[in-house]
């Protein structure tokens, strides 16, 4: 059987999508070819999903999907090798980047006449709950479009942006769990000042907020309307949320993605 999804970079992120992608049948472990430097990691990924690996970057390039999960600054080094195989690059009917800070700009020219897109997709799609951001290239047809939302739809949800917007989605949903994680931590250590044990204060900031999450999303509720809900006359919670206002907590949120923002273009040019 010929290979239909090839993916150069076998860390975290490319084992994330492999195992899922597999796991949902939209890929047979022998259509998938994994490109990897590290033999610990082709050894693990080859033992674990049954996929044909190499250490060869040119042999990815006879399939329907190539995927670049590698690191931005080896990104010219990967582009040379491919540009030299046996298998002409024309072959592959379509390119994905999840690189950061790579833009189409440069990454088009790297694969002339070829549709590429550019995705950005966050560190929850290890556990099949990320968002992902695509952004199609100018050779882009709409199956091109289908087939990479099935992709990442096997780790999450998809949204299609203009690429101008790539950066606010990196400041955003790229950012966020880190953001979140500290929050969770937050919540958990006043736990622990109110005179919590951390195990149970763990327990019940993060069950909080992905129960907080997961209502949201379900019921449609905008934010504001929940908080509304859950603020009584003079009770506990206003008491909480008059505190974070006075410590700029929205601000803080605010400021922090746009300082993500502002750095994701900085890393782009």
């Amino acid at each position: 059987m010929s290979i239909k999804f090839s993916l150069i970079g076998g860390g975290v992120m490319g084992e994330a999508l492999l195992s899922r992608l597999l796991a949902r049948g939209i890929y047979a472990p022998q259509e998938v070819l994994v490109s990897e430097p590290r033999a610990d990691r082709r050894s693990l990924l080859a033992e674990r999903y049954n996929v044909q690996v190499t250490d060869d970057n040119r042999e990815t390039t006879a399939t329907d999907v190539l995927m670049l999960a590698i690191k931005p600054q080896v990104f010219e080094q990967v582009v040379a090798e491919l540009a030299v195989s046996s298998q002409p690059v024309e072959a592959q009917r379509l390119i994905i980047s999840i690189l950061a800070g790579t833009p189409l700009s440069k990454l088009e020219p790297a694969f002339a006449g070829l549709p590429v897109i550019r995705a950005m997709p966050n560190t929850p799609a290890t556990v099949g709950a990320g968002m992902t951001a695509i952004a199609p290239g100018s050779h882009v047809q709409p199956q091109h479009l289908e087939l990479a939302r099935r992709i990442f739809q096997a780790v999450g949800e998809v949204v299609e942006v203009p690429e101008s917007l790539m950066d606010a989605v990196t400041g955003l949903s790229g950012s966020g769990p880190g953001f979140v994680a500290v929050m969770v931590e937050a919540l958990t250590d006043g736990g622990v000042a109110a005179g919590l044990p951390r195990a149970i204060a763990a327990k019940l900031a993060l069950q909080t907020v992905k129960g907080t999450a997961q209502l949201l999303q379900e019921t449609g509720l905008h934010p504001g309307e929940l908080k509304d809900q859950v603020t009584s006359p003079g009770g506990t919670t206003i008491a909480g949320i008059a505190h974070l206002e006075r410590a700029g907590f929205r601000s803080a949120l605010i400021e922090a993605v746009r300082a993500a923002y502002g750095r994701s273009q900085e890393l782009g040019r």
